[in-house]
């Protein structure tokens, strides 16, 4: 493995940094009039990304939103003195390191359910994670160790703020042998980079930052990090659950939009295994004796499609598998379904449609059985959260934004309770779970940089009786 991110130092040859300058960090009331500070920047800065994809949009009006978000920056600027210099220079000093480390970290191959694989990952993370001040410690799960790490912050009073993310991917163990982990075009590809090795790297290298600062996030930090997400976090989610108690906010390190803004919102998803039990007979002799289990599990899929055509639902059939031999009736066919909605109720109406499935020809037998599910995550109206992150990417020289999201993840589970959760603070790229993944190397110091002002700077009053 390469170095740990901690003082690591600039590749040779590269312009040496300055020194930063001594920062001082503001109060938690400062907190409070950061963001009255920069609420005006914010709703600028998010103008300014609308008008250049909306044409209805004058350039007058874009210049002027421009102009606001400057001046309010600039004020800004004045309440947080020397910290966004500081921080912006030590993430572009510390970009080679994240970028090493992402590589290195999806050279470990880690499918979901290889326990062995996963738990080496899983010890190497932690290893990293420990030396920016973390305290870790592994908890046993069924495919995998996951893991729970915990920041001390500067004001041990105020409620924690809680990180998810995971180190399981999607791909098989030897995908590397085909695919290796290479750096081309200002881009680093390889399985896992984006999904989401590079995120965690993003997160230790942000961590780093403000340890060699000599700095502490403002209130404790605490990470899980689950072995079973890809697969919808059937054993992973009781750890999220627990860690959600009397957290101030919830962030995740999923990459974000290709475009990177971060995630606001999320669809439910809920994974469901159709069984069909038929009965076997010889295909030639006796055919009529037989039930196939193949031929019922065709009709059902096409069922399912129906019921799964309501607005607000998406199905995917993931994986069919069935029969012995050509020359037997299948006793056994299944297949695994993806299905993916738009709003709460859709996933009920879909689920309660779905377990009263019954056989289509006489003898066979049909089995729902939901093996993962995660609630929809709908988009709120005025998110402080969003506007928070905002207004110190304008701080740091950085246009951000966010909107709801396809996919879903750990983050479904506190967004659909209404605590505030942001996803997408993982590496700017594309391609999860395809052959062209890939994150973009220019986009690691300005993530480092944003997520460790995150940390350091006080959250605003998020809910209306939350501390802190």
């Amino acid at each position: 493995m390469s170095p740990q991110i901690v003082g690591s130092q600039a590749a040779p040859g590269a312009a040496a940094e300055p020194d930063p300058v001594p920062v001082t960090v503001p109060t938690a009331a400062d907190g409070e009039a950061l963001v009255a500070a920069t609420a005006t920047a914010a709703t600028a800065t998010s103008g300014t990304s609308a008008a250049s994809a909306t044409s209805g949009t004058s350039a007058a009006s874009a210049a002027s939103a421009t102009s606001a978000a400057a001046k309010t920056a600039a004020g800004v600027t004045t309440a947080l003195p020397g910290l966004p210099q500081a921080l912006s220079a030590r993430a572009r000093t510390l970009a080679g390191a994240v970028r090493r480390r992402c590589a290195d970290l999806a050279r470990i191959e880690s499918p979901s359910g290889d326990a062995p694989r996963l738990d080496a990952l899983a010890e190497e993370l932690a290893a990293g994670f420990r030396a920016t001040g973390a305290t870790a410690r592994r908890e046993p799960g069924p495919a995998g160790d996951h893991l729970v790490l915990e920041w001390e912050g500067r004001d041990e009073t105020l409620p924690h703020l809680l990180i998810v993310g995971h180190h399981d991917t999607v791909w098989p163990v030897g995908t590397l042998a085909d695919w290796p982990v290479a750096e081309r075009d200002g881009r680093l590809t390889g399985p896992g980079v984006v999904d989401m090795k590079g995120g965690l790297a993003i997160l230790e290298g942000s961590l780093a930052l403000l340890a060699d600062l000599g700095e502490r996030p403002h209130r404790a930090v605490r990470l899980v990090v689950v072995s079973d997400e890809e697969v919808g976090s059937p054993d992973g989610r009781r750890l999220v659950e627990r860690q959600l108690r009397g957290a101030a906010a919830v962030l995740g390190l999923e990459p974000p939009h290709p475009d990177g803004r971060l995630k606001t919102a999320r669809r439910g998803s809920t994974r469901v295994r159709l069984t069909v039990t038929g009965r076997e007979a010889h295909a030639g002799n006796d055919a009529h004796d037989g039930v196939s289990a193949v031929d019922e599990l065709v009709d059902q899929l096409v069922v399912v499609r129906g019921l799964a055509g309501q607005p607000g639902t998406e199905l995917n059939a993931g994986r069919i598998s069935g029969g012995s031999r050509a020359n037997v009736v299948a006793g056994r066919a299944e297949a695994e379904l993806g299905l993916r909605f738009a709003t709460a109720e859709a996933q009920r109406r879909t689920l309660d449609n779905l377990a009263r499935l019954t056989a289509l020809r006489p003898g066979a037998r049909v089995r729902t059985e939901v093996l993962s599910s995660r609630p929809a995550w709908p988009e709120r109206t005025g998110n402080p959260l969003l506007r928070h992150v905002r207004s110190l990417a304008a701080v740091l020289g950085q246009q951000l934004d966010g909107a709801p999201a396809g996919g879903a993840g750990d983050t479904n589970l506190p967004g659909s309770r209404g605590l505030p959760t942001l996803d997408g603070f993982g590496a700017v790229g594309a391609g999860a779970h395809a052959r062209h993944e890939h994150i973009r190397l220019d986009q690691l110091a300005p993530r480092v940089a944003l997520l460790a002002a995150l940390l350091a700077v006080p959250l605003p009053r998020l809910r209306d009786r939350a501390e802190g």
